[in-house]
């Protein structure tokens, strides 16, 4: 049975993050930071010293205590739940492992067209029961202080190229040889993504999340506008199309995509998530300053000293103008070298700038 859209609900939100999601004039402009939860800080190492990262995934309080790590810490404006976007390929039926200094692997990586038709759609209640009892954990520790809980999935192209190279990637190679020489199965294996992803996104609505994002790691870096335009942007309209049936605010976040930033926008999303490439003010303008967005400075500015850092925060704030719906974050996630006090100056400096 496949997760269903929850109803619905009218009601304009108090949140300073999900007022802006939604364009809604707030009092400052909310921050929080991709990979806010991970190896930069020290209680998170020390869990990792016990706890495999699977294991820290699949067990609901172990996930909810490092999704909370840096919203205590912090104080930030919202919590993205504590995953990665791999785990729903195991549900499909292959063979995930995080090996120590060598990142994600795929021990049965798909290399023929019968590989793609032996995977399995399985509803997401079942295969990710862990991370949408660690939101409902969230919603529940978070809700009566107003910090909004964020759900997340991987877009297709992006669980097609792990599921293809067998891990991370360079050059894209075989994903790219399997796209174009095997058109029909191509087609079948991101239907399927795309299938499973849009049902595991219903279900962390239903599960409490009050925002959902899509994260498109991997298509900007590997494709050219053509391909994107014909093998990738389809799937991703239906995935929208489909989460958009929640009625939360769905964040659209596609790196390196800045040649055909309008195109990968206009698959959907409510919210469109910018990487640094682009200054924000020319990249908002592109994709149309009634649509808010999110981002954008460089994740490295926080190994700058604070003065750079300071300024690079201005320039971004500066070329939000102030308008409405603009969510702080970085153009891609934190890096296991940045300073905690960095992070920590960074999310007073927006609030004491914006208030």
């Amino acid at each position: 049975m496949t997760a269903q859209a929850p109803a619905a609900v009218d009601v304009e939100p108090t949140s300073v993050f999900l007022r802006a999601c939604r364009g809604l004039p707030v009092e400052r402009t909310p921050v929080w930071l991709l990979r806010q939860a991970g190896r930069y800080l020290a209680d998170y190492r020390a869990l990792r010293e016990r706890h495999e990262l699977l294991e820290l995934v699949s067990t609901p309080e172990l996930a909810a205590q490092v999704t909370l790590l840096p919203v205590d810490a912090f104080g930030l404006d919202a919590a993205i739940v504590f995953a990665d976007i791999l785990p729903p390929l195991v549900g499909m039926g292959l063979e995930l492992e995080f090996a120590a200094g060598d990142g994600p692997r795929i021990r049965n990586p798909i290399s023929a067209t019968r590989d793609v038709d032996l995977l399995g759609v399985p509803p997401a209640e079942e295969t990710m029961a862990g991370t949408l009892e660690a939101i409902r954990i969230l919603r529940e520790e978070l809700e009566p202080r107003d910090v909004p809980v964020i759900g997340f999935a991987g877009a297709p192209f992006t669980l097609a190229s792990y599921a293809i190279e067998g891990g991370t990637s360079r050059d894209f190679t075989r994903t790219k040889a399997f796209m174009l020489s095997e058109p029909a199965a191509w087609k079948r294996l991101l239907t399927k993504l795309g299938t499973v992803q849009a049902d595991y996104l219903l279900a962390q609505a239903g599960a409490g999340a009050q925002a959902l994002q899509v994260f498109d790691s991997w298509a900007g870096r590997a494709l050219g506008r053509d391909d994107y335009l014909r093998y990738v942007a389809p799937h991703n309209r239906e995935l929208f199309a489909a989460v958009s049936r929640t009625g939360l605010p769905v964040i659209n976040f596609a790196l390196g995509v800045s040649a055909y930033l309008e195109d990968a926008a206009g698959c959907g999303g409510d919210v469109v998530g910018l990487d640094w490439q682009l200054p924000l003010d020319e990249a908002w303008a592109r994709v149309g300053f009634e649509r808010p967005v999110q981002g954008n400075l460089d994740p490295a500015a926080l190994l700058a000293p604070w003065r750079e850092l300071r300024a690079r925060i201005d320039d971004v704030l500066d070329r939000a103008g102030g308008r409405p719906g603009h969510v702080f974050n970085v153009g891609h996630g934190l890096v296991p070298q940045t300073p905690t006090d960095n992070v920590r100056r960074l999310v007073e400096h927006v609030r004491e700038r914006t208030s």
